[in-house]
């Protein structure tokens, strides 16, 4: 009932120098952990580590801290710590784990697919080689391992990378589904012009025919009055028939601007502002809490906003009960000297869309400016629907001598 961007992604804004800090100090931890108990646990029992090598692995996880804001150097000097530790006795199996960190992060963040992929190509290489060069003897299961570590950066870069691209997936699917929202309802707003221009056409039609053919008759009737009073009244009958004709067309024609679930108007005459108590009365008998206060001293209203007004205040409180989220809505009349407020606020959920996207809206929205009003409509911060308008009132007698 209630309530855009542009056609390319806007960037996303870079990370700044805390963001995310936490999640990286206790990532950087977790890899010195690690690797201490790796090293510690070496050849089937407890050693401690040696200094250089603790070094290089609390160098490489320490770089880690800035990988959101500079993702390529801390790839290089993450790459570059743990491509020396093979060279540190004694020799044994090692993980790069600060490297496949940041080669992930390097993926996720960067907008150039090939940088990535290449970055991540040479630094499996370069890992490899100083794996091959810092281990010991040439047996066939180290040359097993030293391409597992190949396969490590490699692995580590391919989810980065895959992380990316649902990222970039994610985000245009969003973007389509605003795009789509945004056509649908201005596809909706055209469809209404251009029925009401349609309409407005049709009943310029009909009421320029019949009226023309009213007018020539009781032209003739009004000649013939006297001289053949035969002829006048067969005048006057067909005016009685062409402006019978001309109410089916016209009723035929309005009917189209009604909705399925519309009340039938019968030959009441329209309602008046001075009604509002029983038109309140009738939705409190329908179940809707509602409250009226009034602000000033009541003044009648311009003849051209009685109806609004009425109107105005009907809608408010059919949407009120329709859409709110409790069965609850407030009325207040402020009256000043030239002009009535009229505020209907009522319950509503955060996510109802604002001004401008209903039937209901655009109808008020139509009466008060004809009126020579204003009328708003939106959500409010305390989680209430707003709908505000202003109508001018007839000026004082003697304002108008």
């Amino acid at each position: 009932m209630r309530r855009s961007s542009s056609p390319h992604q806007p960037a996303p804004p870079r990370p700044t120098l805390f963001a995310g800090r936490r999640q990286d100090v206790a990532l950087s931890a977790l890899i010195v952990l690690m690797q201490t108990v790796a090293a510690s646990l070496a050849d089937g029992g407890w050693q401690a580590p040696s200094s250089l090598r603790m070094a290089l692995v609390i160098f490489g996880a320490l770089a880690l801290l800035w990988r959101r804001q500079h993702p390529l150097l801390v790839t290089v000097l993450a790459v570059a710590a743990d491509s020396a530790v093979p060279a540190v006795p004694p020799h044994q199996s090692w993980a790069p784990m600060a490297s496949m960190v940041a080669l992930y992060t390097l993926a996720t963040q960067s907008e150039r697919r090939r940088t990535t992929w290449n970055v991540g190509v040479a630094a499996g290489l370069w890992l490899t080689l100083a794996s091959i060069v810092g281990r010991p003897g040439d047996t066939l299961d180290g040359a097993l391992t030293d391409l597992i570590y190949f396969d490590y950066v490699i692995v580590a870069t391919a989810v980065g990378d895959s992380v990316r691209n649902r990222r970039a997936y994610l985000a245009q699917a969003e973007e389509r589904a605003v795009q789509a929202e945004r056509t649908r309802d201005e596809e909706a707003r055209r469809r209404v012009r251009e029925e009401r221009i349609r309409i407005a056409r049709d009943l310029h039609d009909v009421v320029a025919h019949h009226i023309t053919l009213v007018n020539a008759q009781a032209g003739v009737a009004r000649h013939l009055m006297r001289t053949n009073p035969d002829k006048a009244y067969q005048a006057l009958s067909h005016i009685t028939e062409t402006s019978a004709a001309a109410l089916d067309e016209l009723r035929s024609t309005v009917s189209l601007l009604r909705q399925d679930d519309d009340p039938p108007t019968g030959l009441h005459p329209a309602p008046t502002f001075g009604q509002l108590d029983e038109l309140l009365a009738s939705f409190r008998e329908a179940g809707l809490d509602v409250r009226l206060t009034r602000d000033g001293t009541p003044r009648p209203v311009a003849a051209a906003a009685d109806l609004a007004a009425y109107r105005i205040v009907q809608e408010a409180l059919t949407n009120a009960q329709k859409h709110g989220t409790r069965p609850a809505a407030e009325v207040q009349l402020t009256y000043t000297d030239t002009t009535l407020w009229i505020n209907v606020t009522n319950p509503a959920r955060p996510d109802q869309r604002g001004e401008g996207t209903g039937h209901g809206l655009i109808g008020m929205r139509e009466r008060a400016e004809a009126a020579n009003g204003t009328f708003t409509a939106a959500m409010r911060p305390d989680d209430n629907f707003r709908v505000y308008a202003t109508l001018p009132l007839t000026a004082p007698k003697e304002d108008r001598l």
